[in-house]
């Protein structure tokens, strides 16, 4: 997928004072390991369809677009913090272009939010 290339090349610019190692590029995904030893995890398939997860060992946070909590004021995404709680989203929006929701991931997981 061209936007993951893009994205990965992007991240390994922005980012490079932040990386342990160049973004990793999957079938489906972007895998970024951090220099204070978070990690992320990056879906992309459209600008309505991603899954970005981050954290460090267990403790993950993901962000994703599955339509099934149409309670929360943004859905379909939301946000799983790593408590197991479920909440509308406060950081990325359905539509924005994938590189500032990736960028504000990103920004979370070295600031260690």
């Amino acid at each position: 997928m061209s936007l993951h290339f893009e994205l990965a090349e992007r991240i390994g610019q922005h980012f490079a004072d932040h990386l342990a190692a160049p973004p990793e590029l999957r079938q489906d995904a972007i895998l970024v390991t951090l220099a204070n030893g978070s990690r992320v995890e990056i879906r992309y398939a459209a600008v309505d369809a991603y899954s970005l997860r981050w954290g460090r060992g267990e403790t993950q946070q993901c962000i994703d677009t599955a339509p099934c909590h149409p309670e929360l004021a943004t859905s379909p995404n939301h946000l799983h913090r790593a408590d197991g709680s479920l909440e509308a989203d406060p950081f990325t929006r359905i539509g924005a272009p994938p590189w500032d929701n990736v960028r504000v991931v990103l920004e979370l997981a070295i600031a260690g939010r």
